[in-house]
């Protein structure tokens, strides 16, 4: 980080970090720039789509050309229609063919139409909600300026990031773990859901800078995954309305991360949930920092945990420094990245238009990406080797003057017309959250603590278990 980066990063006193679910940059930005040749307003290249990207098609059918979603449809906020393939075998199988990665491990990203197939009869098979009428080149179907207006308004109004990697070729859970903890402790998939590793908001305890974790309409998630955010006080954990009250009243911590919601029926985006809800969360997460007193110190980054297997052209890079000396599963060494993900930088200190690289000589952007600039700002050592080597996001900063223009003025944020195909279904990530909560030492009647997870059947069901468990957890405690 050069003298003047740190001067620009010295005068941010907030940094917002809302990571929402399982998206490609292509999927979701890859056409920002298509109608300027990919080449920002300030002449800066754009690694974005040209029309001609394309897949095979499955067993000998043609291949299949990446397209434009087109708005106001039924389908347009729940493309591509099912859930894609998403952990380490499957990114395997859409960028190499193969679900065992070659050596050296040379990406095409030729693999995501066939994977893609694969996965609606494996879920079809297992009753997963698939939007009717979805087939497999419907992976390429990408979305455009004119059908998520927040977001590319944000990308176009302030800086865009278009080397973002996901930390590692798989799921949420490990990558979420690298954006809190700098590493998954070897751990490739969902089916760890807890770590032991020291996080971010341990050091800045120590530190003595002030952070809060806030979920959506609910306790965050992200408690519990981690020891020592599971024993913090309950003071540093709130929900989005507290987020809005805080960045109203100018007390915002220094260092904030906010999930969406969950459920089937939330803002996660999270494929094939509705997309238009998360642009509105999007929006208002900009609106509560924009319209309080500390808009002028405040860096906000919007990126995505990991691609969720949806389509992207750009293979991941390889030479990643693995975080520690923790045995990868799969024999995954952590030397690699996963795919790119959306990643949006927003501040008054940086200008409209800019599209934000890592020098070439280093290492590229990733979720640690994000420590490396908490790391940088407040004075703290890195957690481990991978955000040591990480670049940290100054650069962008490059205002000496806040801009007082608001990129949003006019903006529309979209609604769906159609029906949301998994409404009512537990998510993924309610069932994680269950299992946990489930763990947490609330003493019985009999002074007891066993507690066995009850049969949760609907979205519905697994959120009242989670608050009331929560609930009656918290009470314990005090």
């Amino acid at each position: 980080m050069s003298k003047a980066h740190a001067n620009s990063l010295a005068a941010i006193n907030h940094i917002a970090v809302l990571m929402l679910e399982n998206r490609s940059f292509d999927h979701m930005l890859g056409f920002l720039y298509a109608d300027s040749g990919n080449l920002s307003p300030t002449g800066q290249p754009f690694e974005g789509l040209t029309g001609k990207e394309s897949n095979p098609g499955v067993a000998g059918a043609p291949p299949v050309t990446v397209s434009r979603i087109a708005s106001g449809a039924a389908s347009t906020y729940f493309l591509p229609g099912a859930d894609p393939g998403e952990g380490y075998a499957a990114t395997n199988a859409q960028l190499f063919g193969s679900s065992t990665a070659p050596t050296p491990p040379v990406a095409t990203n030729q693999g995501f139409v066939s994977n893609f197939a694969d996965t609606l009869v494996w879920e079809a098979k297992q009753k997963w909600s698939i939007l009717p009428g979805t087939v497999a080149a419907d992976i390429m179907a990408m979305h455009t300026p004119t059908t998520l207006p927040v977001l590319s308004a944000l990308a176009r109004g302030f800086a865009v990031v278009d080397h973002w990697y996901g930390s590692a070729p798989t799921e949420t859970l490990p990558n979420r773990a690298f954006v809190h903890a700098a590493t998954s402790q070897g751990h490739m998939d969902d089916a760890t859901k807890s770590y032991t590793a020291a996080t971010i908001y341990g050091a800045l305890g120590k530190a003595g800078v002030s952070w809060m974790i806030y979920g959506y309409d609910a306790d965050p998630l992200t408690r519990m995954n981690f020891p020592d955010l599971v024993n913090a006080p309950d003071s540093q954990f709130g929900h989005f309305a507290d987020f809005q009250a805080a960045a109203a009243k100018g007390t915002l911590a220094s260092y904030s991360f906010l999930e969406p919601s969950w459920g089937s029926s939330g803002n996660s985006q999270h494929p094939n949930y509705d997309v238009a809800l998360g642009e509105q969360l999007i929006h208002d997460v900009y609106v509560a920092l924009r319209n309080g007193p500390a808009w002028n110190q405040t860096l906000l980054i919007i990126t995505y945990d990991e691609h969720g297997g949806c389509y992207d052209h750009v293979p991941p890079p390889t030479g990643a420094i693995p975080p520690d000396s923790s045995a990868g599963e799969y024999g995954f060494d952590f030397r690699r990245f996963g795919p790119r993900v959306p990643t949006v930088l927003v501040s008054p200190l940086i200008p409209a238009g800019a599209v934000l690289r890592a020098p070439a000589s280093g290492a590229p952007f990733d979720h640690t990406s994000i420590l490396r600039t908490v790391e940088l700002r407040w004075n703290l050592p890195p957690l481990n080797a991978r955000d040591a080597a990480a670049p940290d996001v100054s650069a962008a900063l490059s205002l000496s003057k806040p801009r007082t223009d608001d990129p949003l003025a006019g903006v529309v944020v979209p609604t769906s017309k159609g029906a949301n195909p998994a409404a009512g279904q537990p998510s993924h990530l309610q069932q994680v959250y269950a299992e946990l909560v489930s763990r947490l030492p609330v003493p019985d009647q009999k002074g007891g603590t066993h507690h066995e997870l009850p049969p949760l059947r609907t979205e519905q069901d697994h959120t009242r278990y989670i608050a009331e468990r929560l609930a009656a957890w918290k009470a314990s405690r005090r």
